[in-house]
């Protein structure tokens, strides 16, 4: 691992990013004037001040959204379109400025917020597309004595939550099919990186969307904010993407008012690699899979199983590429391998590794605490982990490779299903017809085969079991912001 030292940070004054709340289509500061600072994790130097909303600035935000509704969803289909095409342009226009304000405020590497942008902005371009297909259709009942007609109504405010690892992902995987669909939202960005969700958030408004639609709300009284909310009878639908935890609070809190839900929550991918497997296919895979924004998302490869036959040659590998990673700020355009977003989770990471090498794992590479300012982990891989390890279990949510042994195919799906979460896994086979057995078996919401990533905005997105309800992306993530309404006639 090589470790760079801090470089001169951006200014942010010159990244233009707005600090206040958008409600009603204007900028306003939180009704209390409080702000709540924006830290780097790189050095843990605070970057700027935002705006720390309140509860009457949460129910401003939802009068906002309410009043905007009707207008939007009476709006043409094409007209939508045409303003979230506009939405990518611009974007793709500001891609540089996006990907070093991901970088700044969240950690990661310049070459992995670029792909996040890019990502981003595809869910722009996808639903401009897909808002002028939500298709109904008509059909004669089976008893030939009236007509089935269906159609798909926007479902109204949508309140929109995300997560702090990917900003700009998160925020467009939302808001593009709650527009296309014709809802009005309030998004509530994570504290810890806000900074991205307000440039988009301006970047809309540049595009023409109207006053009102799209409102954010940045607070670091998520809690108190929050349920006022969803208690408000106005909104009526729910998107949230973050830990199982929360989701399950927020579930309990949605059910007062049955709101519809979409719950992106946490994962425990495993990574199966079988001895017939090209390694140097897997190898680069689990390098993406593990190694995404640091290891630090839902669908990282958290439980490697390896073959025996090839495990060592696997794990060496592994480590070799590992250990040549390149740490340090994510502005830093030499940089690999960022911060973790805070000290908590440096700490919970490392946590993890000296409990699997109490328990008889062996440490390959990493796994030491460096010194100095911001919050790092060294890419770390560990082999031999013992099945009862925390680590096992546990999301480990940074740059750390557990590698575990199997014998047969049998044993490492029953593995690979011992898990309360169900979002991604990943197969590496040269054998087909044993790759689609094998991922039809395995209790997952999406399998990577023979690939290291699984994300696309065209694919439906999400998990089975704790991992989450609903799809976002591909057409699904689409109708889950409308409501189905059947029509009985005849003629």
């Amino acid at each position: 691992m090589t470790l760079l030292s801090a470089q001169e940070p951006l200014d942010i004054d010159e990244l233009a990013v707005p600090r206040q709340l958008l409600i009603a289509g204007g900028w306003r500061d939180a009704a209390g004037g409080r702000t709540v600072d924006v830290i780097n994790p790189s050095d843990g130097t605070v970057i700027t001040a935002i705006a720390d909303a309140d509860v009457e600035d949460g129910l401003a935000a939802v009068d906002a959204a309410a009043a905007a509704f009707p207008d939007w969803a009476a709006t043409p289909p094409r007209r939508r379109a045409e303003i979230l095409s506009r939405c990518f342009d611009l974007m793709i226009e500001r891609r540089e400025q996006l990907a070093h304000l991901i970088s700044l405020e969240n950690g990661k590497a310049l070459p992995d917020a670029r792909g996040e942008v890019a990502y981003a902005a595809e869910f722009f371009r996808w639903y401009a597309e897909e808002a002028v297909r939500i298709i109904g259709d008509v059909s004669i009942s089976p008893s030939g004595a009236n007509r089935i007609l269906v159609q798909h109504q926007p479902i109204g405010v949508c309140v929109l939550i995300t997560p702090w690892n990917f900003p700009a992902a998160m925020a467009t995987r939302k808001l593009a099919p709650a527009l296309a669909a014709g809802c009005t939202a309030v998004l509530k960005p994570a504290t810890l990186t806000p900074l991205t969700s307000l440039a988009i958030a301006q970047l809309m408004v540049d595009a023409g969307v109207p006053a009102g639609v799209v409102n954010v709300v940045t607070t670091s009284k998520t809690g108190d904010v929050m349920s006022p909310i969803l208690a408000d009878p106005r909104v009526r639908k729910l998107s949230f993407t973050g830990s199982t935890g929360v989701g399950r609070h927020l579930l309990r809190q949605a059910a007062d008012n049955v709101l519809k839900c979409s719950m992106e929550l946490g994962g425990n991918a495993p990574f199966l690699v079988f001895d017939d497997a090209d390694l140097d296919k897997a190898i680069d895979g689990v390098m993406i899979a593990k190694m995404r924004n640091g290891g630090q998302a839902c669908t990282a490869a958290n439980r490697i199983y390896v073959q025996r036959g090839i495990q060592a040659e696997f794990a060496s590998r592994l480590a070799g590429r590992m250990s040549a990673l390149t740490v340090g700020p994510g502005t830093d355009p030499s940089t690999e391998v960022g911060p973790l977003v805070d000290e908590a989770s440096v700490l919970k990471v490392d946590a993890l590794v000296r409990d699997a090498l109490d328990q008889g794992a062996r440490l390959l590479t990493g796994g030491q605490l460096p010194e100095g300012n911001g919050y790092y982990y060294p890419p770390t891989v560990v082999t031999n982990v013992p099945m009862h390890a925390r680590m096992v279990s546990e999301e480990i949510f940074g740059p750390v490779a557990s590698v575990i042994g199997f014998d047969t195919e049998d044993e490492v799906i029953a593995a690979a299903n011992d898990s309360e979460y169900g979002l991604a896994a990943y197969v590496f086979t040269e054998d087909l017809r044993r790759g689609l057995r094998v991922s039809e078996r395995i209790e997952s919401g999406m399998v990577a085969l023979n690939r290291g990533l699984v994300s696309d905005p065209a694919a439906p997105f999400g998990g089975v079991k704790q991992s989450g309800l609903g799809r976002e992306g591909a057409h699904q993530g689409l109708l889950d912001f409308t409501e189905t309404k059947y029509i009985a006639l005849d003629w």
